[in-house]
């Protein structure tokens, strides 16, 4: 591809430059979602060693996700003046470190700060992350690249959480989350050698247009929708996944802390799933596979109130399925709607993403205190309801722009 085919139209797909981006996004997000749930999958230990009830504990993960949400749209004004790749960089060296550091905060509220902090430092990436990759390919490309980059969160948030239960059922909790923390160093290293200069040259920063973009974005019904998908897809998901390793620690599965740990590979179920579901989505249409995610998860999270184990693992491995083919779906939908200032469509999308994670996640633990398991599930099933409700919406609404042009 020459210079000036790269610079029009971006990387295309299998080229030298498009599998070293693609590289460098997913080791940066196997980095970044590692360190951010990690913590679920030790939060009974938590609960255990500190005292604090499962609504509590869960804060790890929420006060997070919250920071991050909260985070977004500054980090993507910092992101004009500093550069995305620089800030990309710092953000996830800044979150390894602290990663490390975690590990030996004296109490649950100094733990609690750090991982506060750690949620601004990674707000520096994944919003970014999906409006470099969506400016830097080409358009017939874009559906695929940022399914693997979904393809490496989830492959992070496997990761973390498996890492973090094995290390911690030999060594403690603590060590689980130190060992996490190493592990984002690495990706670190690995992003900044894989990731190649960038092709297409966003044009000039401007305050104004920036708030120009955020209005019209706001304005837009389609992306309003997916917005508050995010928020109910991600309340739901991050729901199941705090709260069933308690349930599975407990009678009638008794499982130990490394089994439980265990149970999270059925998250490779989402690292398969969601390039697939971007090529789904450019055959079928997104807003079909949207829906399509949106009814599966439904489904799944009904068979996870039977008290077999075979019965508790299809339905999680189906849940993850639904949920990660509409995540990519709406995601790809808000990159390829944003005609302009994409960076910020991204991270309206996030905001409400992670909103939905800290703020959902959260009040999901008075239902598991309230109604253990079975409250959880009515709570997650009204959650997408209301997610299908959203896609049924977005049917609607006018026909999404199939050749989107570079962000201003």
């Amino acid at each position: 591809m020459t210079a000036t085919a790269a610079t029009s139209a971006g990387h295309a797909r299998g080229t030298r430059g498009y599998r070293r981006l693609v590289a460098a996004i997913w080791a940066a997000g196997v980095g970044c979602f590692a360190v951010l749930y990690a913590p679920q999958a030790i939060l009974p230990l938590v609960s255990d060693d500190l005292g604090v009830p499962p609504s509590s504990a869960a804060l790890l993960v929420s006060a997070t996700t919250g920071t991050l949400a909260l985070a977004l749209l500054p980090m993507s004004y910092l992101a004009d003046r500093v550069g995305r790749t620089r800030l990309m960089t710092i953000a996830l060296v800044t979150a390894a470190v602290l990663g490390v550091l975690a590990p030996v905060a004296p109490s649950f509220e100094v733990l609690l700060l750090v991982r506060a902090v750690q949620g601004v430092a990674m707000a520096g990436l994944p919003a970014l992350a999906m409006a470099h990759l969506s400016e830097q390919v080409r358009p017939s490309a874009v559906g695929v690249a940022m399914g693997l980059f979904v393809a490496g969160n989830t492959a992070g948030g496997l990761s973390g959480r498996v890492v973090a239960s094995a290390v911690a059922d030999g060594w403690g909790w603590r060590a689980g989350l130190g060992a996490v923390g190493g592990l984002a160093l690495v990706c670190a290293v690995a992003f900044r050698l894989l990731l190649p200069p960038p092709v297409v040259q966003p044009a000039a920063p401007s305050p104004v247009a920036g708030h120009g973009h955020l209005r019209r974005h706001l304005r837009d019904p389609g992306i309003r929708r997916l917005c508050l998908s995010g928020f109910v897809l991600m309340a739901a998901f991050v729901t199941v996944y705090n709260f069933l390793g308690y349930r599975l620690l407990e009678e009638p599965f008794g499982l130990s802390p490394t089994l439980v740990g265990l149970v999270f590979l059925v998250y490779l179920a989402g690292t398969l799933g969601s390039p697939a579901a971007g090529r789904l989505g450019e055959r079928l249409g997104r807003r079909v596979v949207l829906l399509g995610g949106v009814l599966l998860a439904l489904a799944a999270v009904l068979l996870t109130l039977s008290d077999l184990l075979a019965a508790v693992l299809v339905g999680l491995v189906l849940f993850t399925v639904g949920f990660f083919a509409a995540h990519t779906s709406a995601s790809g939908m808000v990159g390829n709607r944003a005609r302009v200032g994409r960076a910020h469509a991204s991270a309206l999308y996030l905001l409400a993403y992670y909103a939905g994670s800290s703020v959902g996640g959260w009040l999901g633990g008075f239902a598991y205190e309230g109604g253990d398991w079975p409250a959880v599930v009515a709570y997650v099933a009204t959650l997408l309801l209301a997610a299908l409700g959203l896609a049924l919406l977005l049917r609607r609404t006018p026909a999404l722009p199939t050749a989107p042009t570079p962000a201003g």
